[in-house]
């Protein structure tokens, strides 16, 4: 039987994501009532600019005291879409303590001080979900929190960006350089004004600590997670990888060791053999490829951001959060029982490209191969192309140690006959 007392919920923020999650609060509001079994009303929506036209958008619910809303003792659920640190932080903690549950698509906050975050929650009874951190509308959180609940998952490897993912998929079918890219990416309303948390991996970053943490049962957080942008990646790299039969992508990729005893969380370009279903994933999709004892090999694919995609993991968790107020229960909470400590990146083991200008002269090969050799990295492959005194030295290597690599590059770097170290990039999914 359906309860008649409305459950109440308070917005912050109504921008792309959260003008969305209105209209469909607004025109779902029987179908949302019936899967739930109570009516939801939207209550207050907190804004920073009243005075901005938002379509759809009762005036009547605007407010620009986002502190007074979440205090408010008869609101049951707030959902955050404002992003960033502060305010959202004080925000979400205060409705905790006024006894609202929360919903979040705040992947940089969760990321940050998801403990803290989680701990508030508990302690006053409440729920916080946050599926819309992560790949948008794509069910990824919950899969990991709650279906693989019962297995051990050893790897999470995925495109987590989808500007990025557009830029590399450019670059790669169309011949463009990096700049061209991206302002492609600019001009259809992929990649904001300032790119910066984008192209320089901040976004997938925070998306990997999240993932790692939960796939883990351990805490991650940001800082934790080893980063690096797809600025430096070049036409001649992705020319490099198509000879190999390869394509490049942006990945965030969370392991665990093979003896269990540790985890590893970066984000970085890499190689990909065209073979592996992530390398399919064009324009601006995401996908996460998981891999479990159990369930084996799992891939979740979708559209990773836009405000309707979004908006739609928001409204799942929304529909969780409420019938656990009507059950008088909460979901599942923080799961970091393993305590796995995070270790850096120079204890993570893969195969690497190495694009090196030479002297074309007899016994450089030699000379560079000793250098590897006394590093401990083996070599797989080699080709080289000389002309007019001067040399391209394209090395894969067998899969070593990221310090073993560092290493080797450093020595590279020290002999008169190698000119300079054009291109590294890593080549994961084999």
């Amino acid at each position: 039987m359906m309860r008649t007392r409305p459950l109440k919920v308070a917005l912050l923020g109504c921008g792309v994501v959260g003008s969305e999650v209105t209209r469909i609060m607004t025109t779902h509001a029987d179908d949302l009532a019936a899967r739930i079994g109570a009516p939801v009303e939207l209550a207050g929506i907190a804004v920073r600019r009243p005075d901005k036209v938002r379509e759809g958008v009762p005036a009547e619910l605007v407010t620009t005291d986002a502190t007074a809303l979440v205090k408010r003792g008869d609101i049951d659920v707030v959902i955050e879409v404002i992003g960033g640190i502060e305010p959202a932080r004080t925000l979400i903690t205060t409705a905790f303590e006024h006894g609202a549950s929360v919903v979040s698509a705040n992947k940089a906050l969760v990321a940050a001080d998801g403990a803290a975050l989680h701990a508030a929650a508990e302690a006053n009874g409440a729920d916080l979900y946050y599926e819309a951190a992560v790949a948008g509308a794509i069910p990824l959180v919950r899969p990991l929190r709650e279906s693989l609940a019962g297995d051990k998952v050893n790897r999470v490897l995925g495109i987590v960006n989808g500007t990025t993912n557009f830029i590399l998929d450019k670059m790669d079918s169309t011949g463009a350089g990096y700049s061209e890219a991206l302002d492609e990416a600019t001009a259809l309303g992929y990649a904001e004004a300032d790119p910066t948390a984008d192209v320089e991996g901040f976004d997938a970053a925070a998306k990997a600590a999240i993932l790692a943490g939960i796939a883990f049962h351990t805490r991650v957080t940001i800082d934790d997670v080893h980063r690096e942008g797809l600025t430096e990646v070049t036409a001649a790299d992705i020319a490099s990888a198509k000879r190999m039969g390869c394509t490049v992508k942006l990945l965030a990729i969370c392991e665990r060791a093979e003896d269990g005893a540790s985890v590893t969380a970066r984000v970085h370009p890499a190689m990909i053999p065209l073979t592996h279903p992530l390398a399919s994933v064009r324009e601006a999709y995401n996908a996460v490829f998981v891999e479990a004892e159990a369930a084996g090999q799992l891939m979740f694919y979708g559209p990773g951001a836009g405000g309707a995609p979004t908006a739609s993991a928001v409204l799942g968790d929304l529909v969780a959060v409420c019938r656990n107020k009507l059950a008088g229960a909460t979901g599942p909470g923080e799961s970091a029982y393993t305590r796995l400590p995070v270790s850096p990146m120079g204890a993570v083991v893969t195969r690497y490209h190495i694009s090196l200008d030479v002297a074309d002269k007899p016994g450089v090969l030699a000379q560079v191969a000793t250098i590897f050799a006394e590093h401990g990295v083996s070599i797989d492959t080699v080709r080289q192309q000389g002309k007019d005194g001067e040399a391209s030295l394209v090395i894969v290597t067998h899969r070593a140690a990221d310090a073993a690599l560092s290493s080797t590059v450093g020595a590279l770097r020290e002999m008169d006959t190698v000119r300079g170290v054009a291109s590294i990039m890593r080549v994961e999914g084999e």
